[in-house]
This record gives structure tokens, C-alpha cells and sequence, in this order.
């Protein structure tokens, strides 16, 4: 596709946008750990709907759409959770962008540097002021360009 896109609609999700949300997540997936479309990914389908159930109306998570003339062109999430305060964040809130995407044929469009913004301006609004994520290869320069850097001191067990 090489029409710009002429006036993207972004939209924050709602419970009634679950369907969308839950399918872009299996297709995040498959993107981005580079797995064949046909992997078996319905019980990560099935928790991603249920998460999203619980998440969206009890606003631990928060999600926009974009789309093009009506086409559903990307999306991005924002999962809210809470650790113990400390004193450089003492109410222990923090975010973890998920879930960014923009389809292939849209992307370098500043679509998702947007769609990042809109995220950051929900968990400023929400007073949360850590937010971390993963970055794929492809995807660090946007957050980078945004002001993410990356994080030292942190580790993790996989069990």
C-alpha cells in the first residue's frame, strides 16, 4: 500500500471492541515471536479474552484502536498494575506497554509514535509515573525516539 493514510481514527477501546482486541493479540503474537499462522494459540486466545473482560472495565488496562476509513489498522495497551510504594514511586502504581501494532503496509507512518503517546498521556492521567515495556528489535528505535531507555538493575527468574 503506498496511499498515506489521509486521517487516522484512533479510539479508546471499550468491552464491546473485546473481539478485535483479543484477535490483534494472537496476531502481536505470531508477529512477534515469529511463529507460522497456523500455531495452536487458543488457549492464549482464551486467557487474552478473559483478561481483557476483567481488565477493560475495571480500567487495569486501557487500549486504543486505529483504523483507516474504517479498517482496523493498528492497536496499543497499557496494563496498570501495583507493587508496594518506595520513594521514588509512592503509590506503586506502574504501566507496562503491551501490545503495540500497526499492520505492515501502515507502519513508518508515525501511527504507532501516536498511538504510544496516547498510551503514555492515559497513565500520566491515571498519576502513574513508571512505565516499562519489551522492545523488539524493529520496535526499539520508536520507543527510544520517545524517551524509553533501557533499564538497569532489574532481573528475572523464569520458572
Amino acid at each position: 500500500m503506498n496511499e498515506q493514510v489521509l486521517n487516522p481514527e484512533y479510539r479508546k477501546a471499550s468491552a464491546e471492541d473485546i473481539d478485535l482486541l483479543t484477535e490483534t493479540r494472537i496476531e502481536v503474537l505470531l508477529a512477534a515471536n515469529r511463529l507460522p499462522e497456523d500455531t495452536d494459540m487458543e488457549e492464549v486466545k482464551r486467557q487474552s479474552r478473559a483478561y481483557y473482560e476483567k481488565a477493560i472495565p475495571d480500567g487495569t488496562h486501557t487500549a486504543f484502536l486505529v483504523f483507516d476509513r474504517g479498517s482496523f489498522v493498528g492497536a496499543g495497551g497499557i496494563s496498570y498494575y501495583q507493587v508496594m510504594p518506595t520513594y521514588h514511586n509512592p503509590t506503586g502504581w506502574k504501566g507496562y506497554i503491551m501490545n503495540m501494532y500497526t499492520r505492515p503496509e501502515y507502519r513508518r507512518r508515525g501511527i504507532a509514535f501516536h498511538m504510544l503517546d496516547l498510551l503514555v498521556r492515559d497513565a500520566r492521567e491515571k498519576g502513574v509515573s513508571f512505565i516499562s515495556l519489551e522492545a523488539t528489535p524493529a520496535g526499539r528505535p520508536l520507543y527510544e525516539k520517545y524517551g524509553f531507555t533501557p533499564m538497569a538493575g532489574e532481573m528475572e527468574l523464569l520458572l
